[in-house]
């Protein structure tokens, strides 16, 4: 998954040559036309991973500085999407040491023994699954959660209790960090490879089913609503803006994500296939959609809540003043 023990390449051949018969497992083998202008593949920068990923942390820091300190927003769907903002986190945290690394050892600032560079991928590799696995989970959490708020409108605070939304919570994170470390540890199994799949596949099906409901029903349900529950119609307002919000979250994610999922299905279907091989060299690429991803999901929550949008003003104007009052 990481970009680390193939830099080996650049700073030792005996190390690349170590590590050829998993990455060859993994898909990352190259072909054998070098030539070709496509199969090079894309040059990305580390300077491009650094810069994005110091985006992307500062960005979902301050979202979940913000959602901690406005009570307004101590909700279990924001509570859902501090963790979802967490989880780009994921991806920030592991790409800057990840790259800070590449670029010491590119450099010959630092020298590091193979078993320790093997352990390092292993570790980022798991921090990349597990925030893939806890965000379609939490996406697919904030989807049933805007569900019951639409449909289950009285019934809702008695359901989505904030007691069941921790457990839902610590659920989602312990899931994703086993399930992370089951596939890190036995990634060249092909069936492991086609759970993550599956499960990617099978939580896209669930909120897109929710979704098709959601504003179908809804659609229906606000033609007719009378003048005398026009307090109704304000609350399901705000629940389908809160579902709008959601199914941008979920484009984006399937636009930045689903190239590295098309990766892994082609790694079980044609390994040794040439278009493949050649599809294999834009891992780089796919990375970068990846963290692309983590850097749009905050500009999306500060778009689409004003509350959010108020409380990020003011964490960042306190931030620059260097003190702050409490809300």
């Amino acid at each position: 998954l990481s970009r680390l023990l193939h830099q080996g390449e650049l700073f030792s051949q005996d190390l690349f040559l170590e590590h050829s018969e998993g990455a060859e497992t993994l898909g990352f083998a190259l072909p054998a036309n070098r030539s070709s202008a496509w199969c090079q593949g894309v040059f990305v920068p580390n300077e491009l991973f650094l810069t994005l990923g110091l985006v992307s942390l500062v960005e979902n820091v301050l979202v979940v500085t913000a959602i901690i300190k406005n009570r307004n927003l101590h909700s279990p769907m924001y509570y859902f999407i501090c963790c979802l903002a967490v989880s780009d986190m994921l991806v920030s945290v592991s790409n800057l040491v990840e790259t800070l690394f590449m670029l010491l050892m590119e450099h010959g600032m630092l020298v590091l023994q193979t078993s320790i560079v093997r352990q390092m991928d292993n570790v980022i590799d798991m921090m990349i699954c597990s925030s893939m696995v806890s965000s379609l989970s939490f996406l697919g959490a904030i989807a049933v959660d805007r569900y019951i708020t639409i449909f289950y409108a009285l019934r809702y605070h008695s359901i989505m209790t904030m007691q069941r939304a921790v457990i839902i919570i610590v659920g989602i994170w312990v899931t994703s960090t086993i399930s992370s470390s089951i596939f890190i540890a036995y990634y060249k199994n092909n069936a492991v490879i086609l759970c993550l799949i599956g499960f990617f596949l099978s939580m896209l099906i669930l909120v897109v089913g929710l979704y098709i409901h959601m504003f179908s029903l809804a659609r229906h349900h606000a033609k007719n609503i009378s003048s005398l529950q026009k307090k109704r119609t304000v609350h399901q307002m705000t629940s389908m803006k809160g579902a709008v919000t959601l199914t941008i979250l979920l484009g984006v994610f399937f636009m930045c994500w689903s190239p590295f999922f098309l990766h892994l299905t082609l790694i079980v279907t044609c390994p040794k296939n040439p278009f493949c091989t050649c599809f294999f060299n834009y891992f780089n690429l796919f990375l970068i959609l990846i963290i692309c991803n983590s850097v749009i999901d905050p500009l999306i929550y500060a778009f689409r809540s004003q509350e959010l949008r108020k409380t990020l003003k003011d964490v960042v104007l306190c931030s620059c003043r260097g003190s702050c009052s409490q809300r």
